[in-house]
């Protein structure tokens, strides 16, 4: 005897529970459990909220660099970007309800992990085209590259960088990254 997957609408989604810390994205009014963050992960996701909060700030734009926030890329389907940059004004529509956004997503952030790769390669690579995401960056330790995809027409473009390239990024064309910088968090 099998059990059927237990199938969400995108509205019993926002108000789920299973009573404990558990995060998870939706993919087909299927709960997806998102692990939490090997410890190089979260280094290097603090490191880029670090970077992009500053620039943010430097620049005076009325942004955010948020983690912990959905995404809804169709109808019964949400991601958990391991960071996005959002404008505020989107975000005051969230302040006493889930924070899935709907629209206005400036850029989304993954760390692809082993159990990932297929997801944010494929998967969200589409997801986020589909939800208008002008700029969505894969970051791939294991690797040691950075997938950046521009929007273009509907579609995304990418760029590959490794080493001590410097990132070329459209939301934040006055960042200097480089990949090594990145990616040597922790070590």
């Amino acid at each position: 005897m099998t059990i059927a997957p237990l199938k969400l609408t995108f509205e019993e989604y926002l108000s789920y529970s299973d009573g404990t810390d558990h995060r998870y994205e939706l993919e087909d009014g299927e709960l997806i459990l998102m692990n939490p963050p090997i410890g190089l992960h979260a280094l290097i996701i603090r490191f880029l909220s670090q970077a992009l909060e500053a620039e943010i700030q430097r620049l005076q734009l009325p942004w955010a660099a948020l983690q912990l926030l959905g995404v809804r890329t169709a109808p019964r389907r949400s991601r958990l970007p391991d960071l996005c940059i959002v404008p505020l004004d989107i975000m005051r529509e969230y302040l006493q309800v889930s924070a899935v956004i709907e629209t206005g997503a400036l850029l989304a952030i993954e760390l692809v992990s082993p159990d990932s790769i297929k997801r944010d390669y494929r998967f969200k690579r589409a997801e986020y085209a589909a939800f208008g995401i002008p700029e969505y960056w894969i970051v791939d330790p294991a690797q040691q590259k950075i997938t950046l995809l521009v929007l273009v027409e509907g579609l995304y473009e990418e760029t590959l960088y490794t080493g001590d390239q410097l990132i070329s990024s459209l939301t934040f064309p006055e960042l200097k990254l480089t990949v090594n910088q990145i990616l040597q968090q922790g070590l």
